[in-house]
C-alpha cells in the first residue's frame, strides 16, 4: 500500500478530518476552533470538497492551514456535479486551488463515478495536473470496486495510478466489506473510510429529533432508516456503557481496526462533539473485542453466487 505523507515528510494521522461542516453548521470560529484541536490532537490529513458549503469549508481550511503548509495533508474532490469531464474538472479544481491559496493539492478526489462520461477523458485530466505538479495524488470516492479497478487500468496507461478510495464504512454500512476492501488490500490502495458514526447513528444519542443530519436531511433519514439498524445502534450503545468507552469513540475505532481500512474520516460540529472521536486514536480493540461489536449488525453476504457454499 502506498504511504502517504506530508510534504514534509510525516507520515499521515491515524484519523482524518473531515471538514463539511466549516463555514456550514460550524461558523468560522467554531471551524478554527475543532482545527486547532485536530493539531493538537495530531492529526495532520484534512478532507473537503469543491461543493461543501458553496465553498465555505475549502476557504476556511486554506485560511487555517497557512502557517504549517508543510505538515498538512490536504484532499479535496471534484466532480460531484458537473460530470467527469476534463472543463468541469479543470475549472473546478482551479476554484479549489484559490479558495486553498495551494498551488499544489495533496489528494485529489473524484467525488463520485460518472458514467456519461469516458474514463480516459477523466483520467488524462488528472494525469495532466500531476504532471503538472497540482496534485500530488488521484483518489476516488463512492466507487463501487469494478468501477476502481477499471479506472486503475486507465489510469495506469496515462502513467498515473489510483493512490486511495473513499468509500462509506461503519458498523451499520458494511457493504464496502464484500469487494471494496478486499480489493484495495490486493491492489495496494489506501482506504479512507468515511460516516464511521453512521451520521450519529452510533454516537448513544437521540439523533433523529435533533439537529443533526439524521433529522434534517431525508437522503440520511432513508440511508440509516432500517430497523436493524437502530437495534444495532442501542446494542451497541449498551455495549459501550458496559466497555466503558463512549460510543462515538468506539465506533471509529471498530472502523480503523479493519486491516484495509488506512483512516476514518471523522467530522463534528463542534469541538464537544469532536472530542470522543479524536479519542479513538488511542482506542486499540483486542481480537475478541472486535469480534463482539461486529455480531450486532448484519455481515453483508460474500460476493459469490454460491452462498451455500460460503
Amino acid at each position: 500500500m502506498i504511504n502517504l505523507k506530508t510534504i514534509g515528510g510525516a507520515p499521515l494521522s491515524p484519523l482524518c478530518f473531515g471538514t463539511m461542516q466549516f463555514g456550514g453548521t460550524a461558523n468560522a470560529g467554531m471551524s478554527r476552533a475543532m482545527f486547532d484541536a485536530c493539531r493538537a490532537a495530531g492529526v495532520n490529513h484534512f478532507d473537503t470538497a469543491h461543493v461543501y458549503t458553496g465553498g465555505a469549508s475549502e476557504t476556511l481550511l486554506g485560511q487555517f492551514i497557512k502557517d504549517e503548509r508543510d505538515d498538512i495533508y490536504v484532499a479535496t474532490k471534484v466532480a460531484y456535479t458537473g460530470g467527469a469531464g476534463s472543463r468541469n474538472i479543470n475549472t473546478t479544481f482551479a476554484d479549489s486551488q484559490k479558495r486553498l491559496q495551494l498551488d499544489c493539492i495533496d489528494l485529489l478526489y473524484l467525488h463520485r463515478f460518472d458514467a456519461d462520461t469516458p474514463t480516459s477523458e477523466t483520467f488524462e485530466a488528472l494525469a495532466l495536473l500531476q504532471q503538472a505538479g497540482k496534485i500530488r495524488h488521484i483518489g476516488v470516492s463512492n466507487y463501487a470496486a469494478w468501477q476502481v479497478v477499471k479506472a486503475q487500468g486507465v489510469a495506469e496507461a496515462m502513467g498515473t495510478r489510483i493512490d486511495i478510495i473513499q468509500p462509506m464504512y461503519s458498523l451499520v454500512k458494511r457493504q464496502a466489506e464484500v469487494e471494496l476492501l478486499p480489493m484495495a488490500k490486493s491492489e495496494g490502495i489506501g482506504v479512507a473510510a468515511y460516516s464511521p458514526l453512521g451520521a450519529g447513528l452510533l454516537t448513544g444519542k437521540d439523533t433523529w429529533s435533533g439537529g443533526g443530519r439524521l433529522a434534517t436531511d431525508s437522503r440520511y433519514a432513508a440511508r440509516y432508516g432500517q430497523p436493524w439498524m437502530h437495534k444495532t445502534a442501542q446494542d451497541f450503545a449498551a455495549l459501550a456503557t458496559q466497555m466503558q468507552v463512549a460510543p462515538a469513540t468506539l465506533a471509529v475505532a471498530w472502523a480503523a481496526h479493519h486491516p484495509s481500512v488506512t483512516c476514518p474520516i471523522i467530522s463534528a460540529r463542534s469541538v464537544d462533539q469532536l472530542r470522543p472521536s479524536l479519542a479513538a486514536a488511542h482506542v486499540s480493540l483486542s481480537g475478541k473485542d472486535y469480534a463482539q461489536i461486529s455480531a450486532l449488525s448484519q455481515t453483508p453476504a460474500p460476493a459469490t453466487d454460491r452462498l451455500e457454499e460460503a
